[in-house]
């Protein structure tokens, strides 16, 4: 069974960064894209970041490009997404997804329904201004 748990959320002012991660098991990691969303209160989740599988390719929504990276270390099962200069508009729970395929590109995260890959249970990041 896939188990994705994510952490390093918090609450930061303005201008502030956090580092999540998301900790992947019960799969071979390093075939598998991954990626990140968020669902703001009384918002549809959005797409934020992916990793293809090989780590080559990386896309970004453009809310966040230029301001968050997304990385990942196969040898430590573990995707990360590094967020600079956060804003308040950027105040959601933050969730971590596996591709639902191997050896995927990661091109499609940002319409991946949330029927589809394994999900995790999220973590808050909370920005203030």
């Amino acid at each position: 069974q896939v188990q994705v748990v994510e952490s390093g959320g918090g609450s930061v002012q303005a201008g502030g960064s956090l580092r999540l991660s998301c900790s992947v098991s019960g799969l071979t990691f390093s075939n598998y894209a991954l990626g990140w969303f968020r669902q703001a209160p009384g918002k549809a989740y959005e797409f934020v970041a992916a990793i293809s599988w090989t780590g080559i390719s990386i896309y970004y929504a453009d809310s966040v490009k230029g301001r968050f990276t997304i990385s990942r270390d196969n040898a430590k099962n573990t995707v990360y997404l590094q967020m600079d200069s956060l804003e308040p508009e950027d105040t959601a729970v933050y969730y971590c997804a596996t591709d639902p395929y191997s050896h995927g590109s990661g091109n499609y995260f940002y319409k991946l329904p949330r029927t589809q890959g394994s999900w995790g249970q999220g973590t808050q990041v909370t920005v203030s201004s």
